[in-house]
């Protein structure tokens, strides 16, 4: 098939690669514009772009889709489907009528449950026992579409945010590629209307832990914002973010050191598997206390 590929992120690339390992004809890349990074703050392609320009695909980052110029461009490309996932800007009502056969999303969970932003991070702080991938057929609405296929896979019980997104990717790459295979068999459901959650954007101020709450909280805060943007504490007067982490035996006043990189919260206690200090690359808890000794007393 002749398709538009618009997507931005890590989390996109897998998805590329898979639809030009399966022979489509990549008619143009779209992603967002390079952005100011690193120290010196140079505009920095998205990993999508630096992938696409790679592999000789035409790319094409507008700042947004509602220039009439913009959209006739689109159109003139003459796919016959564009395939979307996590590519950052909603798409006007031209763009996804232009594709003949419209505009297909990857979406990372079980829609209904977890439309928006930040549905992988959703998942696993509120304990999700499972999530999954769907391919949506996009209207206007924010993750409305009717799905075409899906597929579930349980949340692991020490899984993080980056690990899962990982997976997902996968997921969704190899499910696209059925999806462009039996497009013309596939039938649309309708979304349930009950059970319709929103994956509100994560924001830096859910990262403090609070080790009054129960350690199933405490843990599933660690998992679901690493790496990022990393759920902290403060010890002897630095913030270290906390990345890794497993619900543990013990009681004890909230933040107290128990054994190790143990510490009692509300109810119960989390095991710190992995730890990040500031200005300095993750570590293990056993090569983190290897340089720093914990006070009795977690902040």
């Amino acid at each position: 098939m002749r398709l538009i590929f618009m997507g931005t992120p890590d989390f996109s690339v897998p998805v590329l690669e898979a639809l030009a390992g399966a022979g489509h004809d990549i008619a143009a890349v779209y992603c967002q514009p390079p952005r100011p990074a690193g120290r010196g703050k140079k505009p920095r392609p998205s990993p999508v772009q630096a992938r696409a320009e790679a592999m000789g695909l035409t790319v094409r980052h507008p700042e947004r889709l509602r220039d009439p110029e913009d959209q006739k461009a689109f159109a003139d490309l003459g796919a016959d489907v564009a395939v979307v996932v996590a590519y950052g800007l909603l798409l006007p009502e031209p763009i996804l009528r232009a594709p003949a056969l419209g505009c297909l999303n990857i979406h990372a969970s079980l829609l209904p449950r977890w439309r928006g932003a930040a549905p992988i991070h959703r998942a696993i702080l509120s304990g999700d026992a499972e999530t999954g991938i769907c391919i949506m057929q996009m209207e206007a609405g924010l993750d409305t579409g009717p799905v075409l296929l899906r597929e579930a896979t349980p949340i692991g019980a020490e899984e993080t945010t980056a690990d899962l997104h990982d997976r997902l990717s996968a997921m969704g790459a190899a499910l696209i590629v059925q999806a462009l295979d039996r497009l013309p068999d596939l039938t649309p459901e309708l979304q349930a209307e009950t059970g319709v959650t929103y994956a509100a954007k994560i924001d830096k101020a859910e990262a403090r832990i609070d080790w009054t709450r129960p350690a199933a909280e405490v843990d599933r805060q660690i998992r679901g914002l690493s790496p990022f943007p990393g759920a902290w504490c403060d010890i002897a007067g630095e913030r270290v973010k906390l990345l890794r982490s497993r619900v543990a035996g013990g009681q004890g006043a909230p933040g107290r050191v128990l054994d190790g990189f143990t510490i009692a919260c509300g109810t119960g206690a989390v095991t710190v598997l992995d730890a990040q200090r500031q200005g300095k690359r993750p570590m293990s808890a056993d090569e983190f206390l290897r340089g720093t000794a914990l006070p009795g007393t977690l902040a």
